[in-house]
């Protein structure tokens, strides 16, 4: 990981289902704004591709255990509203959704295949949200960067729904990606005992890797 990041963490406890959801768990984070260092991502052999399936702190976390993923990054896309916030993008009137930036090797892994990691990671027919979190700031979408990538997307979903799954993800045309706030970077692995990591991000992320294991790190935790 490039991101090194240092703040005071709040451990909190999940008894049986977590029910808060990720909006709430981080108001006393505010006042610990991180640092991150200078380290550039060299992307010269790079690809990148966005994604927005709930809480980016999830998702997040699982592309980061990707093999082929070299950096990751949470923030907001798919919205109308320039610099959004994390405030503003809980209104649900920024337009924006809590998306991923993906970094990723194309010869080590390929945009099909983030794709299927995509699917294979959430709740594929669930509308305006995911699990917990719920609200047009959690839907999901899929964004495309050109036609061939639209192609994917799209022979995807026509193989779930002959499966008859309802996808509810939206697919839109990338335009641009707004970075979020320093202390939601890496937040899964920065916070493993908080509630909601423990309650939603987990099961989430082991899911996942149970369903994949091809496609997972050697060092993925």
């Amino acid at each position: 990981m490039l991101k090194n990041i240092f703040f005071t963490s709040i451990t909190c406890l999940a008894f049986f289902t977590i029910t808060i959801a990720c909006t709430n768990q981080t108001k006393e984070y505010k006042e610990f704004e991180p640092k991150i260092s200078n380290a550039v991502l060299d992307t010269s052999n790079l690809k990148k591709a966005h994604f927005a399936s709930g809480c980016f702190w999830c998702v997040e976390a699982v592309y980061e255990s990707v093999k082929g993923v070299q950096e990751v990054y949470s923030g907001y896309a798919g919205g109308h509203t320039k610099n959004p916030t994390y405030e503003a993008s809980n209104t649900g009137k920024t337009g924006h959704a809590e998306a991923v930036e993906v970094w990723y090797d194309p010869k080590v892994i390929s945009f099909e295949q983030l794709v299927d990691v995509y699917y294979g990671s959430q709740n594929i027919e669930q509308v305006n949200g995911q699990g917990p979190d719920s609200g047009s700031q959690y839907r999901s979408i899929i964004f495309y960067q050109n036609e061939a990538e639209k192609a994917i997307i799209e022979a995807k979903i026509k193989a779930l729904e002959s499966k008859g799954l309802k996808v509810a993800s939206e697919v839109m045309p990338f335009t641009k990606f707004w970075m979020g706030e320093a202390y939601h970077q890496n937040y899964e692995r920065l916070h493993p005992n908080q509630g909601y990591i423990q309650g939603v991000s987990v099961p989430r992320l082991k899911a996942f890797q149970a369903k994949y294991p091809e496609l997972l790190k050697e060092n993925k935790h």
